[in-house]
């Protein structure tokens, strides 16, 4: 018969083995399904012959469907391309120290949400399945992966956690009058919805970063704005922590409405 001393070693030795396996299985599974998602996370931006440096890059995106159909941020598209200079919009993947550019089309824009559809031709790239966002709650541990430092370093994918925080509306309220601007009214009298508050820090070159589960690598969100301290030019060295993400549901309604 063991004594209680011998026991109570065994109990804290079984305790100690077994308590860390459902956290070590979890950092596992993202470790499989990034490996997954990067393949279907690319850069958007556009290309032109003549220009130094030839790549403007704007955001990220990230491959959906058929394989063909690529989803961005509204505003990560040029207000217009220079056609005299033969500018073009397209995707970058492949080597981040040569990344292939492939020219895309703009098959639908959601600019109440903020969301692109585009087009690209070709081999079909690796896809992120679409999941409920409606069944996503506060508290859950996301995470999203895009190209935060654009082509600072080359286009390389980084990742990153996020605690879904909150269940926002899309606009803030102002406290007075003063504070309306036009922007801020059109978006007011637009149908309310909410967007998800993550508990995480993004840079403008995310925009567009798909916000996924960690355990399948299904899309529920994609990274629309950073909550930024201060002027834009601040989004580096002074980031709040808060970012936020359009609900992949809308993503869906998109697609259907192509």
């Amino acid at each position: 018969m063991l004594s209680l001393s011998r026991r109570a070693c065994l109990l804290s030795a079984l305790l100690l083995v077994s308590l860390p396996l459902p956290m070590s299985a979890h950092a596992d599974d993202l470790v499989d399904v990034v490996k997954r998602v990067k393949p279907a996370v690319v850069a958007v931006g556009t290309f032109e012959q003549t220009r130094s440096p030839s790549v403007d890059f704007r955001g990220t995106g990230f491959v959906v469907g058929d394989g063909l159909s690529v989803i961005t941020n509204a505003h990560v598209l040029p207000p217009a391309l220079d056609e005299a200079r033969k500018e073009t919009l397209g995707i970058f993947t492949g080597d981040p120290a040569a990344p292939r550019f492939r020219q895309a089309t703009v098959e639908a824009i959601d600019r109440e949400h903020d969301l692109a559809h585009l087009r690209i031709g070709g081999q079909p790239l690796p896809t992120m399945p679409l999941q409920d966002s409606d069944a996503v709650e506060e508290g859950q541990t996301l995470a999203f992966t895009g190209f935060p430092l654009g082509l600072l370093l080359g286009l390389r994918h980084v990742t990153h956690r996020a605690l879904l925080s909150a269940k926002t509306p899309i606009s803030v309220p102002a406290t007075s009058a003063k504070q309306l601007d036009a922007k801020m009214i059109a978006q007011m009298q637009r149908s309310p919805f909410a967007v998800f508050q993550l508990d995480a820090t993004a840079y403008p070159g995310s925009s567009g970063s798909p916000l996924y589960d960690p355990s399948t690598g299904g899309v529920v969100g994609i990274i629309n704005m950073v909550y930024v301290k201060g002027m834009k030019e601040n989004a580096i060295s002074n980031p709040s922590g808060i970012t936020y993400a359009i609900p992949s549901n809308y993503i869906r309604k998109l697609m259907a409405n192509k």
